[in-house]
């Protein structure tokens, strides 16, 4: 069922904005919900308002089990708009480094296949691949600074650093004992994109070393996932930009979502190792909230805060999460309405703080409906 909303004031609100000189048209919205056999209190007013009460939302997808229960664009988009997922694009970074781990061209405790960390008495040597995928590398970072063009990340993604982002995050020294701190950092998500690079090829030609990554993303992620709309972006050194720059339409971020559940893409293709997804699913070291480029539904500390929710869903529940507001959420458990359901939720926007961080709670709430608290997944246990 297809419903198209022109959303005006009432009469009451809108005098009352008239009065103090702030009317302004709500943005025009398209949805389509269906049942889906499944049953959970307010759903439906529920996903209304995280679309239509948000002046930030463009997109909004929910799938339970492989049905699309709800769907909304906004604000001029469509089904069909590649979105830019910002950081979300970190977690498919830690999914393209799973599949040459699993193939046996990368060793996840080695040292970093670094060769300018491998110099004698670099302490940076001490830095492993599954340092850099728990955001536990011990590196120098300031992901957001104050002002904010002082963040390395703004810096290195657009003003000095857009011809060779890898070589600028690799110059970090290292601050801390790799796996004792955690450092959220767009960089190293970079760095992981760099060695995925260098697996694939030797050369230092720009055109072959993006052509080698987007082959491969094709064909060990994109293609058995049924991803159709990825668009990556690349540096002028020919690196994939992995902690910030992949485009996608909002079921294609969904069908990255279903694979976080187990692996399998909807039609039931294993294109994740189980292995690989649970060292992604687990908690980081030095953060409990985070695991292998992956948010976890846990509580975080004091230090951190929740990785997604104060107790709402499944407690195995994991999450993507950008800037301005972009979230993936999947989940699996024992719904309340007595059957077991793999639910994924898709947020795409351009919302600032507090906006972004309402919508999120917003799709905490939605998950618990569906999925209460207590719904842990069997796949877990």
């Amino acid at each position: 069922m297809r419903r198209k909303f022109i959303l005006f004031a009432t009469l009451s609100a809108a005098i009352t904005a008239t009065l103090q000189g702030a009317a302004h048209a709500a943005p025009a919205a398209e949805i389509e919900q269906r049942p889906c056999h499944i049953a959970a209190p307010n759903l439906y007013p529920m996903l209304d308002s995280l679309a239509l009460h948000d002046p930030g939302a463009r997109a909004i997808v929910l799938n339970v089990d492989g049905c699309i229960a709800f769907r909304a664009t906004l604000d001029g988009f469509s089904p069909d708009t590649p979105m830019i997922g910002w950081s979300m694009a970190k977690t498919i970074t830690a999914m393209l480094i799973g599949e040459l781990v699993q193939e046996g061209r990368l060793k996840l405790d080695a040292p970093a296949p670094i060769r300018e960390w491998h110099g004698k008495g670099d302490p940076r040597k001490a830095v492993t691949l599954r340092h850099l995928l728990n955001m536990a590398s011990g590196l120098r970072h300031i992901e957001v600074g104050d002002p904010v063009e002082a963040s390395d990340t703004n810096q290195v993604l657009f003003v000095s650093g857009t011809h060779g982002m890898a070589a600028r995050a690799i110059a970090a020294p290292l601050q801390y004992r790799p796996g004792t701190w955690f450092e959220y950092s767009t960089l190293t998500s970079i760095i992981l994109s760099e060695i995925v690079t260098r697996t694939l090829t030797p050369s230092t030609d720009p055109k072959v070393r993006a052509a080698a990554y987007r082959r491969f993303a094709q064909t060990h992620l994109f293609g058995p996932a049924a991803v159709t709309s990825a668009f990556l972006e690349f540096d002028g050194a020919g690196t994939q930009v992995g902690g910030s720059f992949i485009h996608m339409t909002p079921d294609d971020w969904g069908r990255i979502g279903r694979l976080l559940i187990d692996g399998r893409a909807q039609d039931g293709t294993q294109v994740i190792a189980p292995e690989w997804l649970a060292l992604m699913k687990a908690p980081s070291p030095a953060y409990s909230g985070y695991g292998g480029q992956l948010w976890l539904n846990r509580p975080g500390g004091a230090a951190h805060g929740p990785g997604l929710f104060r107790g709402k869903g499944p407690d195995d529940a994991v999450g993507m999460k950008g800037h301005l507001g972009q979230y993936v959420v999947a989940a699996h458990g024992m719904g309340r309405d007595g059957a077991s359901h793999d639910v994924v939720l898709v947020r795409l926007g351009h919302s600032a703080d507090p906006q972004s961080k309402a919508a999120l709670a917003a799709m905490g709430d939605i998950i618990e409906a569906i999925l209460p608290a207590a719904a842990r997944s069997p796949r877990s246990r």
